[in-house]
């Protein structure tokens, strides 16, 4: 078997550890320590998160869907691939490498998604612009992290919290959608959401097609 060879690396800003980035042959992996937060063969429930979302705003000519995490573009091509021509999807990602590891070593996985005349890419932290904004987006779709619990970054917990739940439901259109991805159940998280105003739908999926590890996505409709 290939042994994995380290590409790069890269800080979390904030209170952030390290993300590396391996190789493999063709496949990727990039990890936090001994987590491996995602795996280029691994992709089921990331595609799930877009298509999902899509399917309860499929009735908007012009939606407006923001993208919480770049991750290694599942997410984002799903969305490319079930949203209309005149669709707008902006992908925060925190990690400047990230970026550039998509445009450079992974630019095979992510099969020119960022190029897509509908793509807008913006490095920053998603929280700061979901609070920046007024019923802007009629998807926001988040996988900044390992579910509602700040794996990579401690202060990714508010985005979950009450007030996080309050900005995105204030950033979302009427009847928008928050989609939140997670690798393990939260029942905490599902009474939060609902509190929040959200009619909420909390669906199990898999990593990899009818196999792999069991993932969580919860979609919650803005009431």
């Amino acid at each position: 078997m290939l042994p994995w060879i380290q590409l790069d690396s890269a800080t979390i800003p904030g209170d952030g550890g390290e993300l590396r980035l391996k190789q493999r042959g063709q496949e990727f992996s990039i990890m936090l320590g001994s987590n491996e937060l995602m795996n280029s063969r691994l992709s089921g429930s990331e595609e799930a998160l877009a298509t999902l979302s899509q399917e309860r705003i499929a009735s908007r000519a012009a939606p407006s869907m923001l993208i919480g995490g770049l991750g290694m573009g599942f997410t984002l091509r799903a969305a490319l691939a079930v949203l209309p021509e005149k669709a707008k999807v902006t992908v925060a990602e925190l990690v400047p490498a990230v970026v550039s590891w998509a445009r450079g070593p992974m630019a095979d996985v992510f099969k020119g998604c960022l190029d897509d005349p509908r793509t807008d890419i913006h490095v920053g932290d998603v929280a700061e612009l979901i609070r920046s904004k007024k019923a802007a987006y009629d998807a926001i779709l988040l996988d900044v992290d390992n579910g509602p619990d700040g794996l990579t970054r401690a202060s990714n917990d508010r985005l979950y919290s009450g007030a996080g739940l309050g900005a995105a439901r204030e950033a979302l259109t009427p009847g928008g959608v928050l989609a939140v991805w997670s690798a393990h159940p939260d029942e905490g998280f599902t009474r939060r959401l609902r509190g929040g105003g959200f009619e909420v739908e909390v669906i199990h999926t898999r990593a990899n097609g009818k196999r792999g590890a069991k993932h969580v996505i919860w979609l919650g409709q803005k009431r």
